[in-house]
């Protein structure tokens, strides 16, 4: 139910956000990559606006991402820690001969 919500929400609108700007902007755009001599046509791409656009976002995504996940590395870590070292418990506890039975506690009454 939440992720369909997410979906028509967010998504949703976002898609037709970019559905109009990619129509917009269909004009082709010279990006070059040589900033001293820009009418180089080895280091010159001639696309459509929206594309670099796009690209700037899939970039801008990707970056952003690796960021997170190299800032969240500490977090990572100390779950494996924990994790490995609760797994190091449980198997000491079921080699661990078995405690003997004490009396067994009286019947509550009424």
């Amino acid at each position: 139910m939440f992720n369909r919500f997410i979906l028509v929400v967010v998504f949703v609108p976002l898609a037709i956000i970019l559905i109009a700007l990619a129509v917009a902007n269909r004009g082709s755009v010279a990006f070059t990559l040589d900033p001293f001599h820009p009418g180089n046509p080895a280091l010159t791409l001639n696309l459509p606006l929206f594309i670099f656009l796009f690209l700037a976002l899939a970039v801008g995504m990707v970056v952003g991402s690796m960021a997170t996940w190299v800032k969240q590395g500490r977090y990572r870590k100390l779950a494996r820690q924990r994790g490995l070292e609760a797994e190091n418990l449980r198997q000491a506890v079921s080699r661990a001969p078995a405690a003997p039975k004490g009396p067994a506690l009286p019947k509550p009454t009424n």
